[in-house]
């Protein structure tokens, strides 16, 4: 996905309202062999493009003074109540040299499932995203996770799921397999008349 930015010149808070006023959202890229560099974004173009998935997850094209550089979206501020982006950070990519990035979990299957279709569990999904290291040309937008084989019975634990080729998933935490998905049993609603026990026999007073 490519995005076009620009120079920018002038820092300080002042000029960053005004920016934002006209129209830009202020930015930085840094990272690299380059020195970090100030940058402004036109601001519907930005706001459009952050609410694609791909646009967070995956290596950026940026277009500056006719060059293309490869990106990654590191970082976004938002304003507390308005619908703007007050700052944007990006970060260089190196052919050579491994990144780090959540990428999204696209699960696919469940409805047909025996666990849903058949035992009608009720399936949560724990965990939605994954950070995963890797070098650029293999990192993926998505990965996907198939669940068309859950039962009621099945454990579906992050080693569970294969990882495309040259994927390795960072897991923090002394849990190396954390669950990704919990799966319910339907409630069983019993008789009102079968399980309301019998009444005792009355006893006879004595004459």
């Amino acid at each position: 996905m490519q995005f076009v930015a620009f120079e920018r010149a002038k820092q300080g808070t002042g000029a960053s309202r005004r920016l934002r006023i006209s129209g830009k959202a202020p930015g930085i890229v840094y990272g690299g062999s380059a020195e970090p560099q100030m940058i402004e974004i036109d601001h519907n173009a930005l706001w459009h493009a952050l609410k694609k998935e791909v646009f967070h997850s995956s290596i950026l094209d940026m277009e500056l003074n006719g060059q293309v550089t490869k990106v990654l979206l590191r970082d976004v501020q938002y304003h507390p109540f308005k619908q703007q982006v007050l700052h944007v950070d990006f970060q260089r990519v190196d052919d050579k040299t491994r990144v780090h990035l959540k990428v999204p979990l696209h699960y696919e299957g469940l409805e047909g499932s025996q666990a849903v279709k058949v035992e009608g569990c009720t399936v949560t999904t724990l965990v939605h995203e994954l950070d995963v290291m890797c070098m650029p040309a293999q990192l993926p937008e998505f990965i996907k996770v198939d669940l068309s084989g859950l039962t009621s019975k099945s454990s579906l634990g992050l080693q569970s799921i294969k990882l495309p080729h040259g994927v390795k998933a960072v897991v923090r935490g002394s849990n190396k397999n954390p669950a990704l998905v919990s799966i319910k049993l339907p409630e069983v609603v019993a008789d009102a008349s079968a399980a309301a026990p019998a009444p005792a026999p009355a006893k006879k007073g004595k004459k």
